[in-house]
């Protein structure tokens, strides 16, 4: 850098680090990890938590709890793990953060036990229910749902609509639809997610007919239908399903402009195939912006259903050829598939290909779909 006076110029010297050096404090930390586990950065995380350390905010309960957060976003319950236990002061933000990280990593019975731990020393508030909730229903814990749901009545939090969401899974997940139905009908303003669980609940439970009446019910109050919504009631249609139906909600998303979103575009493939209308499964599949490997499953169980077992071998090798990648239900069609056709060689043949070419362990559903073909 040069400094020029009259005429003639002179080196000066760039400023010392140290001068463009901005000290932070707790609140830049926990912004900084909250910028962390939105874009899943664990390199970045684990480096704003070597600077937190050497900057003396490790005592921060604050930072802590931004630091339990960022690690589970990122991918790392074990650093979270740590982290909280290597601290010596803990309040409610840091207990639902361990129990909501625990949850949707799916350590469901850690995630409980640490409730239990934590009501020893602090209250629950919503959001720590909402969370052992989820706990609950992902490890079917009806008996641990239910005492949870008598704390919640107990702490007068049974009006949250977060918490009766969460109580709705749990009981719906666990085959007790008579209480997720209590819970749905106490609720005075249900939103989107609240009336997608209970949709979800009734075609998991085999109360199909239930769903179309509330989705119907639904539709004629003007309530805001959304792609979930549409997804779940969908999700319901079988054999014996109102076919009408199943196109008033085609015409309806149409009507909406869900034709986009790929999990409706399943639900219809799926709707379609199932009320015996292959041709228009096909054209939806066709039709759809983007595929995954639900789309595939979805089309290649179509025609499996409608015993088109040489066109099931030929999506399947399109499917492969499209990067998507077989899952346990593929398999199931392409089985169907070799039932159809007559073929038990092709049929052992994937069945052994299975676990050793992709790496998926066949179930019960597997081998009794090739006990059905050889027989």
């Amino acid at each position: 850098m040069r400094s020029c006076s009259s005429g003639r110029c002179s080196a000066r010297p760039p400023p010392h680090p140290a001068a463009l050096r901005v000290s932070c404090d707790h609140a830049t930390f926990t912004t900084v990890l909250s910028a962390c586990a939105r874009v899943a950065s664990l390199p970045t995380c684990a480096m704003v938590h070597g600077l937190v350390v050497l900057g003396g905010f490790e005592t921060e309960v604050s930072v802590r709890n931004a630091l339990v957060t960022a690690y589970f976003e990122c991918g790392s319950p074990s650093s979270a793990e740590r982290v909280f236990h290597e601290m010596e002061e803990r309040n409610v933000i840091t207990w639902t953060a361990m129990i909501s990280g625990m949850a949707r990593a799916e350590f469901y019975e850690n995630s409980i036990m640490l409730f239990r731990h934590m009501r020893r020393t602090v209250d629950a508030n919503n959001a720590t229910y909402s969370s052992s909730l989820l706990a609950c229903a992902g490890s079917l814990a009806a008996k641990e749902g239910q005492q949870i749901h008598g704390l919640i009545v107990k702490a007068g939090l049974e009006t949250d609509l977060h918490v009766q969401s969460e109580l709705m899974d749990v009981y719906s997940k666990c085959g007790f639809m008579e209480d997720a139905l209590s819970v749905f009908r106490s609720c005075r303003e249900p939103d989107e997610v609240f009336l997608t669980v209970i949709l979800v609940g009734f075609a998991q439970n085999g109360l199909e007919e239930k769903a179309f009446e509330l989705f119907a019910e639904m539709a004629g109050e003007g309530n805001c239908i959304d792609t979930n919504m549409v997804s779940a009631v969908l999700g319901a249609f079988g054999a014996s399903a109102p076919f009408a139906l199943g196109k008033q909600i085609h015409a309806l998303v149409i009507k909406k402009c869900f034709g986009r979103n790929i999990y409706v575009c399943n639900g219809l493939i799926n709707m379609y195939s199932k009320c015996g209308d292959l041709q228009e499964s096909v054209q939806v599949f066709d039709e759809a912006p983007s595929k995954n490997s639900i789309s595939w499953n979805s089309i290649i169980a179509a025609f499996a259903r409608h015993g088109q077992g040489s066109k099931v071998f030929q999506l399947f090798e399109s499917m492969k050829a499209d990067g998507a990648n077989p899952t346990d239900v593929t398999f199931l069609s392409l089985l169907h598939g070799c039932s159809h056709v007559g073929s038990a060689k092709k049929g052992l043949e994937i069945l052994n290909s299975m676990s050793s070419q992709y790496g998926v362990l066949p179930r019960v559903e597997h081998y009794a779909c090739v006990v059905d073909m050889l027989g």
